[in-house]
Protein backbone atom coordinates (compact mmCIF):
# COMPACT_ATOMS: atom_id res chain seq x y z
CA UNK A 1 0.00 0.00 0.00
CA UNK A 2 1.45 3.38 -0.97
CA UNK A 3 1.70 6.09 1.64
CA UNK A 4 -1.42 8.22 1.71
CA UNK A 5 -1.00 11.95 2.14
CA UNK A 6 -3.01 13.81 4.73
CA UNK A 7 -5.21 15.33 2.04
CA UNK A 8 -5.87 11.94 0.48
CA UNK A 9 -6.79 10.21 3.71
CA UNK A 10 -8.71 12.79 5.69
CA UNK A 11 -10.39 15.00 3.11
CA UNK A 12 -14.17 14.77 3.18
CA UNK A 13 -16.09 14.06 0.01
CA UNK A 14 -17.97 17.17 0.97
CA UNK A 15 -16.28 20.33 2.24
CA UNK A 16 -19.20 21.16 4.52
CA UNK A 17 -20.97 19.39 7.33
CA UNK A 18 -24.47 18.21 6.57
CA UNK A 19 -26.90 21.11 6.83
CA UNK A 20 -30.54 20.44 7.69
CA UNK A 21 -33.11 21.51 5.16
CA UNK A 22 -35.27 24.57 5.83
CA UNK A 23 -38.31 22.31 6.24
CA UNK A 24 -36.43 20.18 8.78
CA UNK A 25 -35.26 23.30 10.63
CA UNK A 26 -38.78 24.71 10.86
CA UNK A 27 -40.16 21.37 12.01
CA UNK A 28 -37.49 21.04 14.69
CA UNK A 29 -38.01 24.67 15.77
CA UNK A 30 -41.73 24.10 16.09
CA UNK A 31 -41.15 21.17 18.39
CA UNK A 32 -38.82 23.26 20.56
CA UNK A 33 -41.33 26.11 20.81
CA UNK A 34 -44.19 23.75 21.56
CA UNK A 35 -42.10 22.11 24.26
CA UNK A 36 -41.43 25.50 25.87
CA UNK A 37 -45.07 26.62 25.77
CA UNK A 38 -46.39 23.33 27.08
CA UNK A 39 -43.71 22.72 29.70
CA UNK A 40 -45.12 20.64 32.54
CA UNK A 41 -48.00 19.29 30.47
CA UNK A 42 -47.95 15.50 30.05
CA UNK A 43 -47.90 15.00 26.30
CA UNK A 44 -46.53 12.05 24.33
CA UNK A 45 -43.19 12.90 22.76
CA UNK A 46 -42.69 12.16 19.09
CA UNK A 47 -39.51 10.09 18.70
CA UNK A 48 -39.50 9.54 14.95
CA UNK A 49 -39.72 12.18 12.22
CA UNK A 50 -43.20 13.53 11.40
CA UNK A 51 -43.58 11.05 8.52
CA UNK A 52 -42.58 8.23 10.92
CA UNK A 53 -39.25 7.73 9.13
CA UNK A 54 -36.26 6.90 11.31
CA UNK A 55 -33.07 8.11 9.67
CA UNK A 56 -29.75 6.30 10.12
CA UNK A 57 -26.16 7.50 9.94
CA UNK A 58 -23.51 4.82 9.48
CA UNK A 59 -20.16 5.59 11.14
CA UNK A 60 -17.76 2.84 10.10
CA UNK A 61 -18.51 1.31 6.69
CA UNK A 62 -16.88 -2.09 6.94
CA UNK A 63 -18.74 -5.38 6.68
CA UNK A 64 -19.99 -5.21 10.25
CA UNK A 65 -21.56 -1.78 9.77
CA UNK A 66 -22.95 -2.54 6.32
CA UNK A 67 -24.57 -5.69 7.69
CA UNK A 68 -26.06 -3.79 10.62
CA UNK A 69 -27.76 -1.34 8.24
CA UNK A 70 -29.28 -4.24 6.32
CA UNK A 71 -30.54 -5.69 9.63
CA UNK A 72 -32.15 -2.34 10.47
CA UNK A 73 -33.87 -2.34 7.08
CA UNK A 74 -35.44 -5.72 7.95
CA UNK A 75 -37.40 -4.21 10.87
CA UNK A 76 -41.12 -3.54 10.58
CA UNK A 77 -43.29 -0.82 12.08
CA UNK A 78 -42.36 2.15 9.94
CA UNK A 79 -39.94 3.43 7.29
CA UNK A 80 -36.17 3.45 7.90
CA UNK A 81 -33.69 5.23 5.65
CA UNK A 82 -29.91 5.44 5.57
CA UNK A 83 -29.26 9.18 5.48
CA UNK A 84 -25.51 9.72 6.05
CA UNK A 85 -22.27 7.71 5.98
CA UNK A 86 -18.80 8.22 7.44
CA UNK A 87 -15.52 6.33 7.32
CA UNK A 88 -11.78 6.91 7.49
CA UNK A 89 -11.28 5.42 4.04
CA UNK A 90 -13.16 6.48 0.91
CA UNK A 91 -12.91 3.09 -0.89
CA UNK A 92 -14.50 1.34 2.09
CA UNK A 93 -17.35 3.87 2.20
CA UNK A 94 -17.91 3.51 -1.54
CA UNK A 95 -17.99 -0.28 -1.30
CA UNK A 96 -20.54 -0.14 1.52
CA UNK A 97 -22.69 2.37 -0.34
CA UNK A 98 -22.61 0.30 -3.55
CA UNK A 99 -23.57 -2.88 -1.68
CA UNK A 100 -26.47 -1.21 0.14
CA UNK A 101 -27.75 0.49 -3.02
CA UNK A 102 -27.65 -2.85 -4.82
CA UNK A 103 -29.92 -4.53 -2.29
CA UNK A 104 -31.92 -1.69 -0.74
CA UNK A 105 -32.06 1.18 -3.22
CA UNK A 106 -35.38 2.50 -1.95
CA UNK A 107 -34.03 2.78 1.62
CA UNK A 108 -30.74 4.55 0.88
CA UNK A 109 -30.78 8.34 0.60
CA UNK A 110 -27.10 9.30 0.86
CA UNK A 111 -26.03 11.76 -1.84
CA UNK A 112 -22.37 12.71 -2.14
CA UNK A 113 -22.78 15.67 0.21
CA UNK A 114 -23.77 13.30 3.04
CA UNK A 115 -20.83 10.91 2.59
CA UNK A 116 -17.97 11.98 4.82
CA UNK A 117 -14.37 10.79 4.98
CA UNK A 118 -11.75 11.47 7.63
CA UNK A 119 -11.19 11.45 11.37
CA UNK A 120 -13.90 14.10 11.92
CA UNK A 121 -16.37 12.44 9.55
CA UNK A 122 -18.34 10.93 12.45
CA UNK A 123 -19.30 14.40 13.69
CA UNK A 124 -20.57 15.46 10.28
CA UNK A 125 -22.66 12.31 9.91
CA UNK A 126 -24.16 12.59 13.41
CA UNK A 127 -24.90 16.26 12.81
CA UNK A 128 -27.21 15.19 9.97
CA UNK A 129 -29.56 13.50 12.45
CA UNK A 130 -32.19 14.74 14.85
CA UNK A 131 -34.28 13.41 17.74
CA UNK A 132 -35.70 10.00 16.91
CA UNK A 133 -32.88 9.09 14.53
CA UNK A 134 -30.11 6.53 15.09
CA UNK A 135 -26.36 6.60 14.53
CA UNK A 136 -24.66 3.24 13.99
CA UNK A 137 -21.22 3.25 15.63
CA UNK A 138 -19.46 0.39 13.86
CA UNK A 139 -15.84 1.43 13.65
CA UNK A 140 -13.43 -0.52 15.80
CA UNK A 141 -13.19 -0.05 19.55
CA UNK A 142 -10.42 2.57 19.64
CA UNK A 143 -12.92 5.24 18.61
CA UNK A 144 -16.13 3.87 20.13
CA UNK A 145 -16.22 5.84 23.43
CA UNK A 146 -15.40 9.11 21.63
CA UNK A 147 -18.12 8.57 19.01
CA UNK A 148 -20.63 7.47 21.66
CA UNK A 149 -19.89 10.56 23.72
CA UNK A 150 -20.51 12.89 20.75
CA UNK A 151 -23.78 11.16 19.80
CA UNK A 152 -25.14 11.34 23.34
CA UNK A 153 -24.09 14.99 23.62
CA UNK A 154 -26.12 15.64 20.46
CA UNK A 155 -29.14 13.73 21.81
CA UNK A 156 -29.07 11.05 19.11
CA UNK A 157 -30.11 7.43 19.67
CA UNK A 158 -27.32 4.89 19.20
CA UNK A 159 -26.65 1.42 17.92
CA UNK A 160 -23.08 0.48 18.87
CA UNK A 161 -21.33 -2.64 17.69
CA UNK A 162 -18.96 -4.51 19.98
CA UNK A 163 -16.34 -4.16 21.24
CA UNK A 164 -16.65 -0.93 23.19
CA UNK A 165 -13.22 0.10 24.50
CA UNK A 166 -9.55 -0.86 24.32
CA UNK A 167 -8.27 0.01 27.80
CA UNK A 168 -9.39 1.07 31.27
CA UNK A 169 -9.73 4.86 30.74
CA UNK A 170 -11.68 4.18 27.54
CA UNK A 171 -14.15 1.80 29.21
CA UNK A 172 -14.68 4.30 32.03
CA UNK A 173 -15.40 6.95 29.40
CA UNK A 174 -17.95 4.61 27.84
CA UNK A 175 -19.62 3.92 31.21
CA UNK A 176 -19.77 7.63 32.07
CA UNK A 177 -21.45 8.33 28.73
CA UNK A 178 -23.80 5.39 29.28
CA UNK A 179 -24.98 7.04 32.49
CA UNK A 180 -25.60 10.31 30.62
CA UNK A 181 -27.52 8.48 27.89
CA UNK A 182 -29.82 7.03 30.54
CA UNK A 183 -30.45 10.47 32.03
CA UNK A 184 -31.33 11.79 28.56
CA UNK A 185 -33.73 8.86 27.96
CA UNK A 186 -31.87 7.94 24.78
CA UNK A 187 -32.40 4.54 23.24
CA UNK A 188 -29.15 2.57 22.95
CA UNK A 189 -28.78 -0.85 21.40
CA UNK A 190 -25.49 -2.75 21.30
CA UNK A 191 -24.18 -5.59 19.19
CA UNK A 192 -24.74 -8.27 21.84
CA UNK A 193 -27.50 -9.80 19.72
CA UNK A 194 -27.40 -13.07 21.67
CA UNK A 195 -29.13 -11.28 24.55
CA UNK A 196 -32.15 -11.30 22.19
CA UNK A 197 -31.85 -14.97 21.22
CA UNK A 198 -35.00 -16.78 22.29
CA UNK A 199 -33.11 -20.08 22.57
CA UNK A 200 -30.51 -18.62 24.93
CA UNK A 201 -33.09 -16.69 26.94
CA UNK A 202 -35.17 -19.81 27.55
CA UNK A 203 -32.10 -21.89 28.46
CA UNK A 204 -30.73 -19.31 30.88
CA UNK A 205 -34.17 -18.80 32.43
CA UNK A 206 -34.27 -22.51 33.19
CA UNK A 207 -30.77 -22.42 34.65
CA UNK A 208 -31.74 -19.48 36.86
CA UNK A 209 -34.79 -21.47 37.95
CA UNK A 210 -32.51 -24.28 39.16
CA UNK A 211 -32.58 -26.75 36.26
CA UNK A 212 -28.92 -27.70 36.81
CA UNK A 213 -28.68 -26.70 40.47
CA UNK A 214 -26.09 -24.19 41.65
CA UNK A 215 -23.83 -23.16 38.74
CA UNK A 216 -20.20 -23.78 39.65
CA UNK A 217 -18.35 -23.92 36.29
CA UNK A 218 -18.78 -22.27 32.89
CA UNK A 219 -16.79 -23.03 29.73
CA UNK A 220 -16.77 -20.97 26.54
CA UNK A 221 -14.87 -21.65 23.32
CA UNK A 222 -14.04 -19.75 20.17
CA UNK A 223 -11.37 -21.78 18.42
CA UNK A 224 -11.06 -21.60 14.64
CA UNK A 225 -8.79 -20.39 11.86
CA UNK A 226 -6.78 -17.16 12.02
CA UNK A 227 -7.03 -13.75 10.45
CA UNK A 228 -3.47 -13.16 9.31
CA UNK A 229 -1.83 -9.76 9.24
CA UNK A 230 0.18 -9.27 6.03
CA UNK A 231 3.58 -7.55 6.09
CA UNK A 232 3.42 -3.78 5.89
CA UNK A 233 4.96 -2.20 2.84
CA UNK A 234 7.69 0.12 4.07
CA UNK A 235 6.41 3.12 2.13
CA UNK A 236 2.91 2.86 3.60
CA UNK A 237 1.41 4.94 6.41
CA UNK A 238 1.72 2.81 9.55
CA UNK A 239 -1.36 4.25 11.29
CA UNK A 240 -3.47 3.59 8.18
CA UNK A 241 -2.05 0.06 7.89
CA UNK A 242 -2.93 -0.80 11.49
CA UNK A 243 -6.41 0.69 11.14
CA UNK A 244 -6.97 -1.39 8.01
CA UNK A 245 -6.00 -4.62 9.85
CA UNK A 246 -7.78 -3.92 13.14
CA UNK A 247 -8.11 -7.41 14.58
CA UNK A 248 -4.33 -7.73 14.52
CA UNK A 249 -3.69 -4.70 16.73
CA UNK A 250 -4.80 -4.39 20.33
CA UNK A 251 -4.95 -0.59 20.35
CA UNK A 252 -7.38 -0.58 17.39
CA UNK A 253 -9.90 -3.34 18.15
CA UNK A 254 -9.00 -4.31 21.74
CA UNK A 255 -7.64 -7.51 20.22
CA UNK A 256 -9.48 -10.53 18.88
CA UNK A 257 -9.77 -12.11 22.33
CA UNK A 258 -12.15 -9.28 23.21
CA UNK A 259 -13.56 -8.28 19.83
CA UNK A 260 -14.53 -11.86 18.96
CA UNK A 261 -14.97 -13.47 22.37
CA UNK A 262 -16.84 -10.76 24.29
CA UNK A 263 -20.18 -12.23 23.11
CA UNK A 264 -19.44 -15.49 24.88
CA UNK A 265 -18.10 -13.75 27.99
CA UNK A 266 -21.30 -11.70 28.19
CA UNK A 267 -23.51 -14.80 27.81
CA UNK A 268 -21.54 -16.70 30.46
CA UNK A 269 -21.86 -13.84 32.95
CA UNK A 270 -25.57 -13.55 32.11
CA UNK A 271 -25.91 -17.27 32.86
CA UNK A 272 -24.14 -16.80 36.18
CA UNK A 273 -26.07 -13.61 36.96
CA UNK A 274 -22.89 -11.79 38.01
CA UNK A 275 -19.66 -10.25 36.79
CA UNK A 276 -16.30 -11.82 37.75
CA UNK A 277 -14.09 -10.28 40.42
CA UNK A 278 -10.71 -11.49 39.10
CA UNK A 279 -8.99 -13.15 36.15
CA UNK A 280 -5.69 -14.85 35.37
CA UNK A 281 -4.67 -16.18 32.00
CA UNK A 282 -2.14 -17.95 29.79
CA UNK A 283 -1.40 -17.34 26.14
CA UNK A 284 1.23 -17.22 23.47
CA UNK A 285 1.99 -16.85 19.79
CA UNK A 286 2.99 -19.72 17.53
CA UNK A 287 2.76 -17.76 14.27
CA UNK A 288 4.11 -14.29 13.62
CA UNK A 289 1.17 -13.18 11.44
CA UNK A 290 -0.98 -12.23 14.46
CA UNK A 291 -0.01 -8.55 14.48
CA UNK A 292 1.04 -7.60 18.01
CA UNK A 293 -1.15 -10.18 19.77
CA UNK A 294 -1.13 -13.79 20.87
CA UNK A 295 -2.86 -16.37 18.70
CA UNK A 296 -4.20 -18.36 21.67
CA UNK A 297 -5.64 -17.35 25.06
CA UNK A 298 -6.93 -19.35 28.01
CA UNK A 299 -8.41 -17.36 30.89
CA UNK A 300 -9.75 -18.42 34.29
CA UNK A 301 -12.28 -15.98 35.76
CA UNK A 302 -13.43 -16.16 39.37
CA UNK A 303 -16.78 -14.86 40.65
CA UNK A 304 -17.35 -13.60 44.19
CA UNK A 305 -18.74 -16.97 45.33
CA UNK A 306 -15.81 -18.92 43.89
CA UNK A 307 -17.56 -20.05 40.70
CA UNK A 308 -15.18 -20.36 37.74
CA UNK A 309 -15.50 -19.32 34.11
CA UNK A 310 -12.94 -20.76 31.69
CA UNK A 311 -12.53 -19.09 28.31
CA UNK A 312 -10.65 -20.62 25.38
CA UNK A 313 -9.71 -18.53 22.34
CA UNK A 314 -7.41 -20.01 19.70
CA UNK A 315 -7.00 -18.90 16.09
CA UNK A 316 -4.85 -21.38 14.17
CA UNK A 317 -5.21 -23.61 11.14
CA UNK A 318 -5.19 -27.39 11.39
CA UNK A 319 -6.56 -27.55 14.95
CA UNK A 320 -9.79 -28.80 16.56
CA UNK A 321 -12.46 -26.16 16.10
CA UNK A 322 -15.62 -25.26 17.99
CA UNK A 323 -17.70 -22.22 18.83
CA UNK A 324 -19.72 -23.21 21.88
CA UNK A 325 -20.72 -22.41 25.48
CA UNK A 326 -21.44 -24.75 28.43
CA UNK A 327 -22.59 -24.51 32.05
CA UNK A 328 -22.16 -27.04 34.87
CA UNK A 329 -24.14 -27.13 38.12
CA UNK A 330 -24.63 -29.23 41.21
CA UNK A 331 -27.53 -31.16 39.60
CA UNK A 332 -26.62 -31.25 35.93
CA UNK A 333 -25.17 -29.42 32.96
CA UNK A 334 -26.26 -27.42 29.92
CA UNK A 335 -25.24 -26.64 26.38
CA UNK A 336 -25.93 -22.93 25.97
CA UNK A 337 -24.66 -22.83 22.38
CA UNK A 338 -23.58 -25.77 20.23
CA UNK A 339 -23.07 -23.95 16.91
CA UNK A 340 -22.96 -20.35 15.73
CA UNK A 341 -25.83 -20.58 13.25
CA UNK A 342 -28.34 -22.27 15.58
CA UNK A 343 -27.41 -22.56 19.28
CA UNK A 344 -29.33 -25.86 19.83
CA UNK A 345 -29.28 -25.63 23.65
CA UNK A 346 -29.87 -28.68 25.83
CA UNK A 347 -30.04 -29.47 29.53
CA UNK A 348 -28.76 -32.71 31.09
CA UNK A 349 -29.34 -34.32 34.48
CA UNK A 350 -25.64 -35.13 34.91
CA UNK A 351 -22.25 -33.86 33.73
CA UNK A 352 -22.32 -36.38 30.87
CA UNK A 353 -23.78 -34.59 27.87
CA UNK A 354 -25.09 -37.73 26.17
CA UNK A 355 -28.60 -38.45 24.80
CA UNK A 356 -29.85 -40.64 27.66
CA UNK A 357 -28.98 -37.92 30.18
CA UNK A 358 -30.82 -35.12 28.33
CA UNK A 359 -33.92 -33.74 30.07
CA UNK A 360 -34.72 -30.76 27.82
CA UNK A 361 -33.82 -29.22 24.50
CA UNK A 362 -34.87 -26.12 22.61
CA UNK A 363 -36.34 -27.89 19.61
CA UNK A 364 -37.07 -24.87 17.45
CA UNK A 365 -35.14 -22.61 15.13
CA UNK A 366 -33.95 -19.46 16.89
CA UNK A 367 -35.38 -16.23 15.44
CA UNK A 368 -32.62 -14.17 13.81
CA UNK A 369 -31.22 -12.19 16.79
CA UNK A 370 -29.58 -9.65 14.46
CA UNK A 371 -33.06 -8.68 13.29
CA UNK A 372 -34.66 -8.94 16.74
CA UNK A 373 -32.21 -6.47 18.30
CA UNK A 374 -33.08 -3.87 15.67
CA UNK A 375 -36.81 -4.48 15.97
CA UNK A 376 -36.60 -3.85 19.72
CA UNK A 377 -34.54 -0.69 19.32
CA UNK A 378 -36.73 0.88 16.63
CA UNK A 379 -39.95 -0.08 18.45
CA UNK A 380 -38.60 1.58 21.60
CA UNK A 381 -37.89 4.78 19.67
CA UNK A 382 -41.30 4.90 18.03
CA UNK A 383 -43.17 4.13 21.28
CA UNK A 384 -40.82 5.91 23.69
CA UNK A 385 -40.21 2.71 25.65
CA UNK A 386 -37.14 2.31 27.88
CA UNK A 387 -34.33 0.61 25.98
CA UNK A 388 -30.70 1.21 26.89
CA UNK A 389 -28.05 -1.53 26.80
CA UNK A 390 -25.02 0.74 27.15
CA UNK A 391 -24.23 0.18 30.83
CA UNK A 392 -24.34 -3.61 30.52
CA UNK A 393 -22.16 -3.47 27.41
CA UNK A 394 -19.55 -1.46 29.31
CA UNK A 395 -19.59 -3.89 32.21
CA UNK A 396 -19.10 -6.84 29.85
CA UNK A 397 -16.18 -4.94 28.36
CA UNK A 398 -14.61 -4.60 31.81
CA UNK A 399 -14.81 -8.38 32.22
CA UNK A 400 -13.28 -8.97 28.80
CA UNK A 401 -10.47 -6.48 29.48
CA UNK A 402 -9.64 -8.34 32.69
CA UNK A 403 -8.96 -11.51 30.71
CA UNK A 404 -6.87 -9.93 27.96
CA UNK A 405 -4.81 -7.84 30.35
CA UNK A 406 -4.22 -10.79 32.69
CA UNK A 407 -2.97 -12.88 29.77
CA UNK A 408 -0.74 -10.22 28.22
CA UNK A 409 0.82 -9.15 31.53
CA UNK A 410 0.93 -12.49 33.33
CA UNK A 411 -0.72 -10.94 36.38
CA UNK A 412 -3.90 -11.69 38.30
CA UNK A 413 -6.21 -8.79 37.45
CA UNK A 414 -9.24 -7.67 39.43
CA UNK A 415 -12.38 -5.77 38.46
CA UNK A 416 -11.34 -2.92 40.76
CA UNK A 417 -7.97 -2.66 39.03
CA UNK A 418 -9.65 -2.15 35.65
CA UNK A 419 -11.90 0.52 37.14
CA UNK A 420 -8.89 2.43 38.52
CA UNK A 421 -6.08 1.74 36.02
CA UNK A 422 -4.70 4.69 33.99
CA UNK A 423 -2.82 2.83 31.24
CA UNK A 424 -3.74 4.06 27.75
CA UNK A 425 -2.66 2.83 24.32
CA UNK A 426 -3.30 6.29 22.82
CA UNK A 427 -3.26 9.26 25.17
CA UNK A 428 -5.38 11.55 22.98
CA UNK A 429 -7.44 9.45 20.60
CA UNK A 430 -9.68 12.47 19.91
CA UNK A 431 -6.80 14.24 18.14
CA UNK A 432 -5.47 11.31 16.12
CA UNK A 433 -4.75 11.82 12.42
CA UNK A 434 -2.81 9.90 9.82
CA UNK A 435 0.15 12.11 10.73
CA UNK A 436 0.08 10.91 14.36
CA UNK A 437 2.95 8.51 15.14
CA UNK A 438 1.69 4.93 15.24
CA UNK A 439 1.17 3.65 18.81
CA UNK A 440 3.40 0.65 18.00
CA UNK A 441 5.93 -0.06 15.27
CA UNK A 442 7.00 -3.14 13.37
CA UNK A 443 10.53 -4.48 13.66
CA UNK A 444 13.21 -4.56 11.00
CA UNK A 445 11.82 -7.88 9.73
CA UNK A 446 8.30 -6.45 9.48
CA UNK A 447 7.08 -8.42 12.51
CA UNK A 448 5.27 -6.75 15.41
CA UNK A 449 6.43 -7.85 18.85
CA UNK A 450 4.02 -9.98 20.89
CA UNK A 451 3.21 -9.26 24.56
CA UNK A 452 5.74 -10.56 27.10
CA UNK A 453 4.00 -11.74 30.30
CA UNK A 454 5.86 -10.46 33.32
CA UNK A 455 7.16 -7.48 31.32
CA UNK A 456 4.25 -6.10 29.27
CA UNK A 457 2.19 -3.40 31.00
CA UNK A 458 -1.49 -2.84 30.15
CA UNK A 459 -2.61 -1.79 33.61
Amino acid sequence: MKRQTKSQTSKSLSTESCKPSRRRFLADSSRVVAGSVLAGVALPRIYAAPNNTIRLALVGCGGRGTGAVADAFAATGGPVKLYAMADLFEPRLKSSYDNLIRGHKDKVDVPAERRFVGFDAYKKAIDCLGPGDVVLLTTHAAFRPMHFEYAVKKGVNVFAEKSFATDSPAVRRWLKTAELSEKKNLKVGVGFMWRHSEARKETIRRIHDGAIGDVHTLRIYRVHGPVHCPPRQKDSNEVAFQLQHPNSFTWVSSGFYIDWHCHNIDVACWTKGAWPVSAQGFGGRCYQQAGNQFDHYTVEYTFADGTKLFTFSRHMNGCWQTYSDYAHGSKGSAVIMATLGQPKPKIYKSQNMVPDQMVWQYGKNDPNPYHVEWQLLLDAIRRNKPHNEARRAGEAEVAALMGRIATHTGQLVTWNQIMNCNFQFVEDIDSMTFETPAPIHDGPNGIYAAPQPGITKEC
